[in-house]
């Protein structure tokens, strides 16, 4: 069930003009989907030709993304850097990497998909006139735009409500980066909702900027961390939010 703040306890529906969401572990579990591709990324290399155990590699690869950032390019090579010499036998180190790059990008054409029930609110939320669906999500522009290509999403979403972080020259612990969109967008930050997963990024940096904060707690890795605020709203799935929107705001066509 949903929970928040009470934004419409006084009986008077806010307006509501825009609703952002995030990506990664709101409209899809970003954490269980790379903890698969990097277990069929590794059962590849050893097929390849990699002579050590299956737990020991993934033991050292979840050391190697700990250590480097999610949008570095090189964790496999990093991670035979770290392994013995002898543990690819003849097989060229090159052909173990490029084994589980691909078994990585092939779960990612397989199984990257949006939820279910982020799918048919988004749906649902579009039809309503008056209301425009965006994103406001960071990392690298152009693989954060490919997962809302993958995920099926962009057909809901208005083409000048997509924001990127690091494109606008912000982060997303920055306020001024939600209040940039809101300016983008032409609506006052308090008519404008961000969904996302993060307690700091997602809630306390958007709140501070005004808008409408709920924050997903959909099973994420940062599921038992807290912010310095408290979201307007909490939801366990989309049909919260679809609940919340009709219950308590104002949409005007």
């Amino acid at each position: 069930m949903s929970s928040g703040s009470g934004v419409a306890e006084s009986g008077t529906r806010q307006r509501l003009r825009a609703v952002l969401v995030d990506v990664d572990d709101t409209l899809y579990s970003t954490t269980s989907f790379a903890r698969r591709a990097r277990e069929n990324s590794v059962r590849a290399m050893i097929v390849a030709g990699l002579s050590l155990p299956f737990e020991a590699v993934m033991a050292e690869l979840d050391e190697v993304v700990r250590e480097f950032p999610s949008n570095y390019d090189r964790h496999y090579d990093s991670l035979l850097t770290r392994l013995p010499p002898s543990a690819c036998g003849q097989v060229n180190p090159a052909v173990v990497i490029a084994s589980g790059v691909v078994a990585y990008h092939e779960t990612k054409w397989r199984e990257l998909s949006a939820s279910d029930d982020a799918l048919e609110v988004l749906k649902r939320l579009g039809e309503k006139r008056g209301l425009l669906l965006g994103a406001a999500t960071s990392g690298v522009p152009v693989k954060q735009a490919e997962k809302l290509v993958r995920l099926g999403v962009l057909k809901h979403l208005d083409p000048g409500g997509i924001f990127f972080a690091e494109q606008m020259g912000y982060s997303k612990h920055n306020p001024k980066f939600y209040a940039q969109a809101c300016r983008v967008l032409g609506f006052p930050p308090g008519e404008c909702m961000i969904v996302g997963d993060h307690p700091v990024r997602d809630i306390d940096s958007p709140k501070r900027a005004g808008m409408v904060t709920v924050l997903y707690r959909g099973g994420g890795k940062y599921g038992d961390e807290r912010g310095e605020t408290v979201p307007d709203y909490t939801i366990q799935n989309f049909w919260d939010l679809l609940e919340i929107v009709e219950r308590d705001f104002q949409v005007v066509g």
